[in-house]
């Protein structure tokens, strides 16, 4: 009875500690978003509800939009309107190119959601808008990105009540294979010349760190499991 109160014991206190490294983790990952978040736009599509059906709508007409902002976008710099220069301070920059193009287009990107989920027999509509919102943390392969505040496209299908889905718009960070989450090796590079280099070896390690003290987490409490239901010599508050 003693040597397994002495062994809970250590496991909570185990627990505790692990629970304040991981708030101070936390607290770090917000103060590197803020550092960030202004450089960065992501995309956020919410889904009218969680029914198989409106979740396969949701990604169908994720990458719609995704196509239209991408051909309306090169059109758009082709054009000579929507020329970028980051590094002199001259014309616009990328981000605030994107965020104008969807502003401008809102209509008819809402326009085209709602007549494809028409066609697949679906009633109700979507809105397109950018705006700012609070995201939590997201993995892209070896990439994570801190929980905080983002500006954002945001599409809402409906009633905006489903999941949702997400991913980095500029620059743009999905994965090329989302099976093997491979991230297109340009886009971590315009990432690092955006966020520099420390901040972007912060997005690389914080990753590794956490998955890191999950896993001796669980490495420890299945051995704790292990040995208490394995081992004769535990005593056991069973009869």
């Amino acid at each position: 009875m003693k040597y397994r109160k002495e062994l809970y014991m250590a496991a909570v206190c185990f627990l505790l500690a692990l629970l304040c490294f991981a708030a101070r983790l936390r607290l770090n990952g917000e103060d590197l978003a803020e550092r960030i978040a202004p450089r960065l736009l992501r995309f956020h599509i919410l889904a009218n509800s969680n029914s198989a059906a409106d979740q396969a709508l949701k990604l169908e007409v994720k990458n719609l939009l995704l196509e239209k902002l991408a051909d309306g976008l090169a059109a758009d710099e082709k054009s000579g309107t929507g020329r970028t220069r980051e590094t002199d301070g001259s014309g616009i920059p990328e981000k605030e190119r994107i965020c104008r193009y969807v502003t401008a287009h809102r209509r008819e990107l809402e326009r085209s959601a709602a007549d494809y989920m028409a066609a697949k027999g679906c009633d109700y509509g979507a809105s397109v808008r950018v705006t700012r919102c609070y995201f939590p943390t997201k993995y892209y392969g070896d990439i994570v990105l801190p929980c905080g505040t983002y500006d954002a496209v945001q599409v809402t299908l409906g009633n905006g009540r489903g999941r949702n889905w997400w991913c980095l718009l500029y620059p743009r960070l999905c994965f090329i294979d989302a099976t093997h989450a491979v991230v297109p090796e340009g886009s971590k590079e315009e990432l690092r010349g955006l966020v520099g280099d420390d901040d972007y070896a912060a997005l690389l390690t914080q990753d590794g760190a956490r998955i890191r003290i999950r896993s001796r987490l669980l490495d420890l409490l299945a051995g704790l499991l292990a040995r208490d239901a394995e081992d004769p010599t535990v005593p056991s508050d069973l009869p």
